[in-house]
Parts: structure tokens; C-alpha cells; sequence
């Protein structure tokens, strides 16, 4: 999040054909008949008809609380990741190259036997507390001294700040400062009564106690501490807007000038907490969510200095238990895999220490990626097949009843104006500034204090770079961003299984197109559509047109809304809306580029399956997985994407060309009467 809105989160691979031939080579379907199970009805449970077989073939592993396509992807780009790193630390590196500080990083991440003989001397340095509440001195010193640094090295306090875009001012960037200090991440968790909550809570409040033990402090106190925070972040979490509430820029956006900011909200010493980030000189500033940052302020005066000093040792204990020795790591996972999501094993300590590398070293180690995996040729196709896409989309737009020609001219320059990332950045990062050593603590607080000068030196007070990239060339997703007007696609998720060079276009517009598609109808949901194509929060739309598509929209989230994912839970319509109208946009959009594509040179039919079949069937194979109920319960609270399966069974009723393509009536359960479907796009 970080005051940014990725509204975008799926995928891309490689460019695709415009015929059935490869030379001299016939295509095949793509479609892998393994993956389907027959004795499902498409009109009865397509998800199932089209993905069991998929399912069966790959269960669920320990490690995993959902696997899917995308996970069969991030598993074999953490292999070439690892192929990577263990390549560079087998070399002699020069000092200061971002090859040593990879290897560093890894090698500090690796070392089992020095995270757990030696982990507590850096612990130690990290947090300076010796004992609990020695005296309410030490306490005071601590809170002035100790916490500032915490706060430069990362870890959470009552509130955030970010630097990014002025949504109403898009070329300038402007200082955010937005609701936070919930270490479970949302308020539902704090305030929701039913039982499975509740169990979280009870949880949650042991997982803190027993961590603190664990590090040193007495069962009373680390009970104490517990005690503390529960009581603290619940306060914060009442104050606290919903994920659905968040979502909504307009009530986000409540722009102010610094001295402004000192006088509505006097209960925060605002001169020194940006003097210890190094941000001094700050004109404006967006406060966010002002109930909960006045409700910080409460905090702030009614609680002791103990019970404050509490909940910030709390969120760096939470935070460093990970890098430190392999019981705290134990107790880390027992709550936030296992409670929380249902998964069974840790993930294996390689992977872990790669994640480290991307999340210190991202665009250090997507230098190396894009020059062993990324050809330039497969970026080249991609910013063609783009560019197809954006014309179906823009004929999409032509032929809608419901918009007004002046509303349609406006969107149409917008879909124009999109900027389109494609691979790996145009610049690389300079790291170096950043120093790695040895211990794997040090090296995570060293990046997390890099990434915050980085930020202020190259944000504060300037223009918006638009060729900065919110995510590294590896990573296996792709995003929009409403303040800048783009659609970017990561080098990770440009391969298979997303793309298949020899398969026919109506397997890659199913597979591939969608997700293109989807990312940019993300311009255009109920959230990207508030913004220009300068990327400013504006209002483009004429007020009849707005109200039009609400309308329209609104029967989205009543059918989302009625959808029972697990026995008495439903999804929650209004905080999936934008992903499900980006998934609605990319099924017309990509179908509708399909067709052109092969207007010219129809395709055979395949595999027993016709090419709008397959279509449909290739589309529904991108969502195969399988999923624990935790973690179903998880995402319902905090996920704006739609459960795999709703992506499809969800999705397809609403699409006529679906009910052509496998003959679907009604007499069949999926069918949805012509006049109840969704008819944005």
C-alpha cells in the first residue's frame, strides 16, 4: 500500500501469434486435458470442469496455503532466482558491487549456525532494553533516544508516511501520512465478534506473550506487554477505516498545509518526527484518515510512557523475529502461517533468504534476471500485444449505449494516453550507499533505512519520476497505477505457463489477453475511472454518465455479495468491486481482440474443444488452485481479488460469448437471466 494504489495484480508473459502457423509448424490447443474433469457440466460448475483435474494433480503441500498457476510460476522463478545468487556468492566479488552485497545479503540469511549462536548481540543493539521498565527514566530516555531509530530502521509505529503522487496534482509528489500501528493490518480483526475471529484475537494476544518470553522478558511482563498492545492497537482499530472504506479516494484525500497540520493535529510533535526521518522542509502534507490519526493523538496523551514503550518493543520484536534466530522464527510462523493462513511447514530456509535479497536488493538482482531470462525480443512482442489490446478496448468503448459521445471521447484519450512498462526499467537503482554485512538483523535494518533516504532524497519536494517502477523486473504480477495512467508488466510474469509459443491465439488471448486486458479496464473500474489521463482525481465523467455506470457497477457487487465462499460466508462485494469489473473488462476486451486476430483465418477446432472454447477454458486455467479454508477466511477480510473460483464461475455468467461457446441455457444452474448480467464493457 504505502499511499500507492497497485489496483492491478495479475499477470502477462509473452507476446502472442496472429495465425495458426508457426512456420511450417501447426500450433497445438494449449489446452492441457489432464487439467479438466468431464464429469463436471460447464453449465453447471465450469471452475470445476475446467480446473479439477488440475487440482488433483497438484494438492496442497505443507508449505502452501493456496497453490496455483501463478504459484507453479513463483516456484520456478525462485529456482532461477536461486541459480542466480548462488552463481554471484561463489565468486570473489569487489567490495561495494552489487554482486557482493547480493551475496552478503544471501549468505547472511543462509548462515543457520551464526543466526542461531550469535543472533542475540545484534537483537540486543537493536532494541536496547535491558529488562522491563527499569524506571520510568530509562523508559523516557528510551522512548526519545531508541524509538526515533527504530522508526529510520522501519519498524511500524501508530501511524504511516509515505511519499508519492498528489492525486489531484499527479506531476508533484506530496507527503501522505495515513491510519496504521494494527499489527494484524485491518480493523476487522480487532472489532469483528464472530467465533473465528475471536480465536484469532486469542491467538494473536498469546503469540505476542510468547514471542516476548522468548526474547528475554519474564512471563508477567511479557503478559504485560501483551495487555498493552491489544488494548492500544484495538483503540487504533476502532478509529480505523475498513479495507472497503480505504477504497474510496475521494474521502482519502484531505490535502493541508504543513502549519496546518501542526495545528489540527497538536498532540504529534510533527517538527521532530520528520527531523528524525530526515524530511525536514515539508510544505503539505495528505492526512488520510483524520479520525484515526486524532485517535493516535489520544493515545499518545492517555496512555503511560511504559504501555507506549510496550507497543513499540511489540512491532520490533514482531519485525525482527524473522531475521533472528530459528525459534523466534518459529513462533513468527506458528501464528502468521499457521493461525492465520493454515499453513502446515515454514518455507525452506533458501526461499526465505532469496525473498530477503528481492525485498533489500530488488532491482540489484533484477539487473542479473533480466540479462540471464529476459530476451529483448519477448519485450518487443509484449509492447505489440499491448498495443492490440488497447484497440479492442477502445472499440469496447465505441459501442457502449450507456456512455455519452463526450464521455467516450475523454476515455478514449485516456486509454491513449496510457504509459506502458514493459520488462525491466529504463534506469537502474544506485545502491551504492547501502552497506551489507554479516549478520542477516543488520543487513534487513540497513535496507529499510536505505529505501526511506531513498525515498525522501528522490521524493520530497519534487516532481514525479515516471519511469519509477513499483515493482522489481522479477516479480511474478503486474499492476496499473491511477496517478501516472500506467499499466506495467514485470519481466517474472512474461513467461510460461501464462504463454505458450506454441499454442494458438485462442489459448494466449484466453490465458494471456485477459490479464492484459484486465489490467487495463483497472483505468477505467470504480476507482481508476475518478482519475484523468494526466492521473489527476478529477471527475470526467458527466454526471448522467456516472450515473449509469454505477448502476451498472452496483450489479456486480450484489452478485458478488451473494456468493457464499465457505458455509455462513460471503464475499464481500464492494471490497472485490475493482478487481471484479478489471476481470469483467478483460474477458471482453481480450475476446473481442480474438476475434480480430482471427477474423482473417478462422482456427480449427482442437482437442475436441472449439477456438472460443478454448478461449474460455484457457482463461479458466489461470485460476486453478487449491486453497485452505484459513486462508479463504483470510482473504474474505483483506483481499480485493475474488477467490480463484469465482474468478471464474463468478466471471463467465455475465459474458454472452461463454454461453454460446459451450451451449449453456436455462436450465442450467450457472445461467443468469440476459437482464440481471453485468453490461459494463
Amino acid at each position: 500500500m504505502k499511499g500507492l494504489r497497485l489496483m492491478a495484480i495479475m499477470t502477462i508473459a509473452a507476446a502472442l501469434t496472429t495465425g495458426c502457423q508457426m512456420g511450417d509448424r501447426a500450433l497445438k490447443s494449449g489446452i492441457d486435458l489432464a487439467n479438466l474433469d468431464t464429469t463436471y457440466l460447464p453449465g453447471t460448475d465450469f471452475y470445476e470442469f475446467a480446473t479439477h483435474g488440475w487440482q488433483v494433480a497438484n494438492p496442497l503441500t505443507a508449505e502452501y496455503s493456496r497453490y496455483g498457476s501463478f504459484d507453479v510460476l513463483q516456484e520456478n522463478n525462485n529456482k532461477q532466482l536461486r541459480q542466480l545468487i548462488d552463481s554471484v556468492a561463489a565468486l570473489k566479488n569487489k567490495p561495494g558491487s552489487i554482486e557482493q552485497k547480493i551475496a552478503d545479503l544471501y549468505n547472511s540469511a543462509m548462515d543457520s549456525v551464526n543466526l542461531n549462536e550469535h543472533w542475540w548481540g545484534a537483537f540486543e543493539e537493536f532494541l536496547l532494553c535491558d529488562g522491563y521498565q527499569s524506571s520510568p527514566e530509562v523508559t523516557q530516555d528510551w522512548l526519545r533516544d531508541v524509538w526515533p531509530r527504530m522508526q529510520r530502521q522501519g519498524v511500524p509505529g501508530l501511524f504511516g508516511m509515505y511519499i508519492g503522487a498528489d492525486e489531484k496534482d499527479s506531476k508533484n509528489n506530496l507527503v501522505s501520512i495515513f491510519q496504521g500501528g494494527l499489527t494484524l493490518g485491518q480493523k476487522d480483526y480487532y472489532v469483528d465478534q464472530d467465533p473465528e475471529t475471536a480465536k484469532i484475537r486469542e491467538a494473536y494476544a498469546k503469540y505476542i506473550a510468547d514471542l516476548c518470553q522468548h526474547v528475554g522478558f519474564s512471563e508477567a511482563d511479557a503478559k504485560r506487554i501483551s495487555g498493552d498492545v491489544m488494548r492500544i492497537e484495538t483503540r487504533l482499530a476502532r478509529a480505523s477505516k475498513s479495507m472497503t472504506e480505504l477504497r474510496d479516494p475521494e474521502a482519502n484525500y484531505n490535502k493541508i498545509t504543513y502549519q496546518e497540520l501542526k495545528a489540527q493535529f497538536p498532540g504529534i510533535d510533527w517538527d521532530a518526527f520528520f527531523k528524525n526521518l530526515g524530511a525536514e522542509g515539508v510544505k503539505e502534507v495528505c492526512m488520510g484518515q483524520p479520525v484515526a490519526i486524532h485517535e493516535v493523538e489520544k493515545v499518545l496523551k492517555e496512555e503511560t510512557p511504559e504501555a507506549l514503550q510496550n507497543v513499540y518493543l511489540w512491532h520490533a520484536i514482531n519485525m525482527a523475529s524473522s531475521y533472528i534466530d530459528d525459534e523466534s522464527r518459529a513462533l513468527n510462523f506458528g501464528f502468521w502461517g499457521t493461525t492465520m493462513s493454515g499453513k502446515q511447514e515454514d518455507r525452506p530456509r533458501w526461499k526465505r533468504a532469496v525473498a530477503s535479497v528481492e525485498g533489500g536488493l530488488g532491482e540489484a538482482l533484477g539487473q542479473l534476471y533480466v540479462a540471464r531470462f529476459f530476451p529483448p525480443a519477448a519485450k518487443e512482442r509484449m509492447e505489440k500485444l499491448i498495443s492490440n489490446l488497447q484497440v479492442a478496448l477502445g472499440e469496447r468503448i465505441k459501442v457502449q449505449e450507456w456512455m455519452s459521445p463526450e464521455t467516450k471521447k475523454v476515455a478514449q484519450e485516456k486509454l491513449d494516453a496510457f504509459y506502458v512498462k514493459v520488462g525491466y526499467p529504463n534506469k537502474w537503482r544506485d545502491y551504492s550507499e547501502l552497506e551489507i554485512g554479516d549478520s542477516y538483523l543488520r543487513n534487513i535494518l540497513a535496507c529499510n533505512e536505505f529505501e526511506l533516504k531513498t525515498m525522501i532524497r528522490e521524493k520530497l519536494n519534487k516532481p514525479v519520476d515516471k519511469d519509477e517502477w513499483f515493482m522489481t523486473p522479477q516479480t511474478v504480477n503486474a499492476y496499473y497505477n491511477p496517478t501516472t495512467n500506467e499499466i506495467c508488466f514485470p519481466a517474472g510474469i512474461l513467461q510460461p505457463p501464462f504463454f505458450d509459443m506454441e499454442a494458438d491465439d485462442a489459448f494466449n488471448y484466453g490465458a494471456i489477453g485477459v490479464v492484459i486486458g484486465h489490467e487495463m479496464t483497472h483505468g477505467f473500474d470504480d476507482q481508476g475511472s475518478q482519475y484523468d489521463k494526466e492521473g489527476n482525481l478529477r471527475q470526467w465523467w458527466s454526471k448522467e454518465d456516472r450515473q449509469r455506470f454505477e448502476e451498472r457497477i452496483g450489479v456486480m457487487r450484489a452478485f458478488h455479495d451473494s456468493i457464499e465462499v465457505l458455509p455462513g460466508l460471503h464475499a464481500n462485494g464492494s471490497l472485490t468491486l475493482g478487481e471484479n469489473m478489471a476481470d469483467h473488462g478483460g474477458l471482453m476486451v481480450a475476446f473481442q481482440a480474438f476475434k480480430n486476430a482471427t477474423k482473417d483465418a478462422p482456427l480449427a477446432d482442437i482437442d475436441g474443444f472449439t477456438p472460443e472454447q478454448r478461449f474460455f477454458l484457457a482463461y479458466a486455467n489461470v485460476w486453478g488452485q487449491n486453497i485452505r479454508d484459513e486462508e479463504i477466511r483470510k482473504r474474505v477480510k483483506s483481499d480485493p481479488h475474488e477467490l480463484g473460483k469465482w474468478r471464474v464461475n463468478g466471471q463467465l455468467p455475465h459474458i454472452d460469448a461463454w454461453y454460446e461457446a459451450f451451449g449453456v441455457t436455462e436450465s442450467d444452474p450457472m445461467f443468469v437471466p440476459k437482464e440481471k448480467r453485468v453490461t459494463i464493457w
